[in-house]
């Protein structure tokens, strides 16, 4: 029967929950178990998919179509174990399934209350779609103590009851912070946060203390008398120079013993820690050095571009180089002139994905920056499409080409399937609702031979994953090629553009779906694997 592993999080948010989350589950892969890690949010938001990513980060998508937590990429990151919509769930799922079933009729008639009905539908989440998992890591977002969490905190409660001790395990992770004007570290938020766990009928069996650097013997052995706890259940997590230091970290100090002295797993399996170790040492001895400007719209923060911030990293490592990123706020680049200014100094121009005409004519001049001073650029999802209106606007009659996504225009080069594909007609979307109206999910490229996308990949034939609302318009293809782009890659039936390149660049490339999605630290993802390598290239052409 399948292990249950619930992680709840204490004292303050963002406290390192969803790293912790797959650093154990990491440990127990290598340990030669079969793990599924899933996240259970409490916002009464469907999906993340409506969100501002400047409030809530990125958006991570699964091979399946799910828009879901920034934290599944995590997840996958650091198990390689690929996530779908079964892994992710929010109060609102959960209360839009209950009401599709009072509607239905299928509860009988009854009241339908929080308990039994809402908190029988979050047990039902947490154990359906398995497929003979060793463990099962669930990781309960917010903080102990919020009114949103309350009914999946009642539901964990009754799944301890219905399944017993040796069968789940309470995890809690809180901050132990630093006082400076008293030179001691603060051991009360922790023991607070615990209380309030137990108010709610949950005694925690390991506790996990987030803490600046280690803290004393006697404040370890404190929290232990006053939250009911062996001192050995009190591990310390020590911050880290990188979230990928963390396994090795949990590991030393004796997390995964403690996972298994609670489940009575006597024969414990040999674990092999090698890919950490080989990984952070290669970390530790880069030699390069290159400068990306990742020009964006959401650049207030860096959770926003997640994913893409951790396959830079990724490639740079692969490539024996530190990734030095710099977020340039699109809406500064103005005009040609500015843009010059602000780009001279870097080694190449990545252009993420985004929505909205805010912020758009300042991404057209970085790529447009790119094109003529022949740094190497990565467009991706919309960056891919900016580059195809940056090129196509230099033909006479297609100046002011554009998207409608930004209103009304003459020559839409990019919009909605919909909009151009029966019978020469408009057709336009319903907007209404705008949570998964996208192509989501992973799709088929076809590769053009003896193209740079063709030689990165090395086949003709790939699968990734997409994100969007907009294509480029079949109807303008022959156009497009004129301009000077290869489309490089294709849908099966030619008529979505996947991939473009330049044919006047040694490093241009568009691609419209999200590559940074599925690279983890011990497989980065080849095209930034050569975008890596291209930056290197440029810098030293210009030294």
């Amino acid at each position: 029967m399948t292990n249950l592993i619930f992680i709840t999080g204490g004292v303050v948010s963002s406290v390192g929950k969803g790293i912790v989350s797959s650093s154990l589950a990491s440990l127990l892969k290598l340990s030669g178990y079969k793990v599924r890690i899933r996240k259970l949010d409490p916002y009464l938001n469907i999906d993340p998919g409506t969100m501002n990513p400047s409030q809530h980060g990125e958006v991570f998508v699964t091979d399946d179509g799910a828009e879901t937590d920034m934290d599944l990429g995590h997840y996958e990151r650091f198990t390689g174990v690929i996530s779908k919509k079964s892994d992710n769930i929010t109060t609102g799922k959960v209360y839009e399934e209950v009401l599709r079933k009072e509607r239905k009729g299928e509860y009988l008639g009854s009241t339908v209350q929080v308990i039994p009905h809402v908190t029988d539908e979050i047990k039902k989440f947490i154990r359906k779609d398995l497929n003979q998992e060793d463990f099962v890591i669930c990781e309960i977002g917010g903080t102990v103590g919020d009114i949103e969490s309350l009914p999946f905190l009642e539901a964990l409660r009754q799944l301890r009851n219905e399944l017993g001790r040796d069968k789940t395990l309470f995890v809690h992770m809180t901050l132990v912070p630093f006082i400076s004007s008293a030179n001691e570290f603060k051991t009360k938020p922790t023991q607070h946060s615990v209380k309030e766990l137990l108010g709610l009928g949950i005694q925690p069996d390991i506790l996990l203390c987030r803490t600046e650097e280690k803290f004393s013997e006697e404040s370890r052995q404190k929290i232990s008398l006053f939250c009911n706890l062996s001192i050995s259940s009190v591990i310390m997590v020590e911050n880290a120079k990188t979230i990928y230091e963390v396994p090795l970290k949990l590991y030393d100090e004796g997390a995964l013993r403690q996972i298994y002295i609670h489940f009575g797993i006597n024969k414990k399996k040999e674990i092999k820690l090698d890919l950490w170790k080989k990984f952070l040492e290669k970390l530790k001895n880069l030699k390069d050095e290159v400068n990306v400007a990742v020009v964006g719209k959401y650049t207030n923060l860096s959770e926003s571009y997640k994913s893409l911030n951790e396959a830079l990293f990724h490639s740079g490592i692969y490539n024996n180089s530190t990734v030095r990123i710099s977020w340039i706020d699109s809406r500064k680049l103005k005009n040609r002139k500015i843009t010059n200014k602000i780009l001279q100094d870097f080694d190449g121009i990545l252009v993420p994905g985004g929505f909205g005409k805010d912020g758009s004519e300042g991404k057209i001049n970085a790529i447009n920056y790119a094109k003529v001073n022949k740094a190497p650029y990565l467009g991706i999802c919309f960056g891919m499409q900016l580059a195809i209106l940056e090129s196509i606007r230099d033909i006479k009659g297609f100046e002011s080409s554009s998207s409608t996504e930004f209103g009304p225009t003459e020559k839409p080069v990019i919009s909605m399937m919909n909009e151009w594909q029966k019978d020469n007609k408009t057709f336009k979307q319903d907007l209404s609702n705008l949570g998964g109206s996208m192509r989501l999910g992973s799709y088929v490229s076809i590769l053009k031979a003896n193209t740079l996308i063709q030689k990165i990949y090395k086949k003709n034939k790939i699968n990734e994953r997409h994100r969007h609302r907009y294509e480029v318009n079949y109807n303008y293809l022959d156009t497009i090629r004129k301009s000077g782009v290869t489309l490089s890659g294709m849908s099966p039936d030619k008529k979505l553009v996947e991939v473009m390149e330049r044919d006047d660049h040694p490093w241009f490339i568009g691609v419209q779906f999200h590559p940074e999605l599925k690279s983890t630290p011990f497989k980065p993802h080849p095209i930034f694997n050569s975008f890596i390598r291209a930056l290197i290239e440029f810098k030293n052409e210009k030294n």
